[in-house]
């Protein structure tokens, strides 16, 4: 008997009937290994492989066979996802596989029916599906129910952690664990997920924070990579729309009507069942609203849907339900939402416009199509504006593309992604607790009110004097309340925040106006044109004819055309082995398989740039006159540092006029020094070490990230933002990397 037979044969026979149903011939290797982690031991599990390798039944299969096997009471399995969209879709398929079990599955979050809370409320067992900001609710809000609920919990599956580890949001989660613990009594065995985790034992790491149970991470060989893949680059206004490639299907295409770059975007998915990725909400509402329009005007059917965090429930869920009809071509525009492991069937094509920002995010998008046994495919699209003869040097470079190259080539060659990262002092999530903690349990004094929060995990590395100045800010400000047994109790100012829906999230959020048109809920937008001026929202253009300020509402009537729209946000972080290896991109001769003609082309062009202007030899160069331009090849935070830095030295030099894009390149004015001073400079002032991180953020600064930013006294955002923002290591070792090699070639 082999060991996966021996596995298949403890499964309880709803599960066996389940994988006959599916004619699975064997289970994969990644079940076999999970489940002699789950059966065979009691360690937490982090299940890492790639998309659509059965992760979901992998962890499921024994923790189900466990939970058959020692029945509890309460709710068993509490399975904690980041978006809405994943747990309705899991909820689908768990609810397939526990048909004939007896086990109930529950789904839990903002859009689902009380009624179907209130049957779990009233007998509460199974699995329970939620997102982090429903488990906060019910952490403060039915605290003296936790124990009822879950005194029988033996597993919390965590989907997706990739998104979590290093973030408030995935702290917060390990915040709400350590608190269901402590009134449970019992520590529940985590399970953890994704298909692109970048440094698996510091991912096992933060899994297992606040438990003293290991962790089993099986490893699998690396699969060998089977991808269709393919760039193509457009310059905007170029009039010669007909020089374009052809897409990978290599169909003819019409002469452009609107756009070269929209309309081969539009043929790379026509009649085909596809998502289309952007990386901000702006540009995934302009992307569909251009593809409807080059529908409309070639006579085509419309089969385009939006997916992103600012539309209304119904809106998300008709393109989740047409994308999962195996029936109908539909193609849907979307952001990070579509991006995790929603099962939407057979998708024949991603198509990516611009480069996504990481290797994980690559991965992830990717990993959307080529399930049922065909390679995953993949089409990126870049638009740039041409070039005026007399930009600068930095201007003359497709950023975009290179990016996207640099990413790609990472994976291939080295199987990268990035790793976690970790927050040393997450203020805003420590705002938050506090209150939650405090409204959960009511008075507490300082010392156990101290003792509760800083023992939780992510606040490991707060120092108490920090803890206290909060606290302290926090009474001034009317968040909290000392009592006359001088214990602390939420004050008015707290009971404000708490009332709000909102709080429950520690992401930033905005006060966002409600879109309707006659009784359909559109979605959400963040400032109210006047009446009678226009905003594009899900893929289309509304006029607004009625504004209700008061109850934050907008009435709505749609209008052909397309329109931009804005929202705040921040679009992560790039890490540094992107930008050296697009370094690399420009200096090598490798010509890319995956480069469609335009893009050899285009290519080829900032190779001779790169080449003819020394830049990828030389960091700092001269743009002529006062000009100069330097590429540190760092990614956004080390990158954010070496500014501060030049910054800090700036009047000595006569710099002036510092202006970036990204963390590609600085370019600035520099009137009293030379290249030798500057590098000199920047050399013996940071060097050696001595200038500490806190040195680089100015007594003004105010650096406002988080949700309860606002709220935190500004010396302790500034030494928070040292920390958790700031690379000087990585820095310091370019600075000396850059200096080391202008001596070498004797540049001065």
């Amino acid at each position: 008997m082999t060991e996966a037979d021996r596995i298949f044969g403890r499964f309880p026979s709803f599960i066996r009937e389940y994988v006959y149903a599916h004619a699975w011939e064997a289970l994969r290797s990644v079940q076999v290994e999970a489940a002699k982690t789950i059966l065979e031991s009691d360690h937490h599990l982090l299940l890492t492989s790639s998309t659509a390798s059965g992760k979901t039944e992998a962890a499921f299969f024994p923790i189900l066979t466990r939970v058959c096997e020692a029945p509890s009471e309460g709710i068993s399995v509490l399975y904690i996802a980041p978006l809405k969209s994943l747990i309705n879709d899991q909820f689908e398929r768990i609810s397939e596989l526990l048909d004939e079990s007896g086990i109930r599955v529950t789904h839990w979050h903002g859009d689902v029916a009380q009624s179907q809370k209130k049957k779990l409320l009233e007998n509460p067992e199974g699995i329970l599906q939620i997102t982090p900001e429903s488990l906060e609710a019910m952490l403060m809000n039915r605290s003296n129910d936790i124990p009822r609920l879950f005194k029988g919990l033996q597993f919390v599956v965590l989907d997706e952690i990739h998104t979590l580890t290093g973030t408030d949001r995935g702290n917060q989660i390990l915040c709400q664990l350590m608190r269901m613990e402590r009134l449970i009594g019992s520590s529940p065995r985590r399970v953890g997920l994704s298909a692109t985790v970048g440094d698996p034992d510091l991912a096992a790491k933060w899994l297992a924070a606040g438990t003293d149970r290991s962790v089993d991470v099986p490893l699998f060989p690396n699969e060998k990579i089977r991808w269709r893949l393919g760039m193509e680059h457009f310059l905007i206004q170029n009039p010669n729309f007909d020089q374009t490639g052809s897409p990978l299907d290599g169909k003819d295409r019409p002469r452009a009507l609107l756009d070269a770059g929209y309309e081969y975007a539009y043929d790379c998915v026509k009649s085909k069942k596809a998502l289309v990725f952007s990386n901000s909400r702006e540009e995934t509402e302009y992307v569909c609203a251009t593809l409807r329009q080059i529908a409309s005007k070639r006579g085509d059917k419309d089969v385009f849907y939006i997916h992103h965090g600012n539309l209304s429930a119904s809106l998300r869920e008709e393109a989740e339900r047409r994308m999962k009809n195996s029936d109908t071509f539909a193609v849907t525009c979307a952001t990070v939402t579509m991006e995790l492991g929603i099962d939407i069937g057979r998708l024949e094509r991603i198509l990516q416009i611009d480069s996504p920002n990481s290797v994980s995010g690559f991965l992830q998008r990717l990993g959307r199509s080529g399930r049922r046994e065909s390679p995953p495919e993949m089409m990126m699209v870049f638009r740039e504006e041409e070039p005026l003869p007399n930009a600068p040097l930095p201007q003359l470079i497709p950023w975009e593309l290179i990016r996207a190259i640099a990413i790609v080539q990472l994976y291939i060659e080295e199987r990268f992604v990035e790793p976690p990262s970790r927050k040393k002092d997450p203020l805003s999530l420590l705002f938050h607790q506090t209150l939650s903690v405090l409204a959960s349990s009511g008075e507490l004094t300082v010392s156990a009110l101290a003792e509760r929060v800083l023992s939780m995990p992510p606040f490991a590395s707060v120092e108490k004097e920090t803890y206290k100045a909060l606290l302290v800010s926090m009474l001034n400000q009317d968040f909290l309340e000392m009592t006359d047994e001088k214990g602390l109790i939420v004050g008015l100012a707290g009971e404000r925040l708490l009332g709000s829906f909102k709080f429950y999230a520690v992401f930033r959020d905005s006060e966002d106006f409600t879109v309707r048109c006659e009784s359909e809920e559109i979605g959400t937008i963040t400032t109210p044109p006047p009446v009678g001026d226009r905003f594009a929202l899900a893929g289309r253009v509304w006029e607004v004819l009625e504004l209700d300020t008061a109850r934050r509402l907008i009435y709505v009537k749609g209008v052909e055309g397309k329109m931009e729209i804005s929202w705040p946000g921040d679009y992560g972080e790039i890490h540094t082995r992107i930008l050296e290896r697009m370094r690399q991109v420009l200096a090598e001769d490798t010509v890319y398989p995956y480069l469609q003609g335009n893009a050899v082309a285009r290519l080829e062009k900032a190779r001779r740039v790169a080449k003819n202007t020394g830049m990828t030899e030389r960091s700092l160069i001269h743009l002529g006159g006062y000009t100069w331009c330097l590429f540190p090849w760092l990614g956004t935070r080390s990158f954010r540092t070496l500014r501060k830095m030049i910054g800090r030295v700036a009047p000595n030099l006569g710099i002036s006029g510092i202006d970036y894009e990204g963390c590609n390149y600085l370019m600035f004015r520099m009137e009293k020094g030379t290249e030798r001073e500057f590098l000199e400079t920047l050399y013996r002032t940071y060097g050696d070490g001595r200038v500490l991180p806190m040195e680089l953020v100015s007594p003004k600064e105010l650096p406002v990230f988080e949700k309860y930013d606002t709220y935190i006294p500004g010396d302790l955002l500034r030494h928070a933002y040292s920390v958790d923002r700031l690379n000087m290591q990585e820095a310091i070792l370019r600075i000396k990397q850059i200096f080391q090699n202008e001596l070498d070639v004797q540049h001065f």
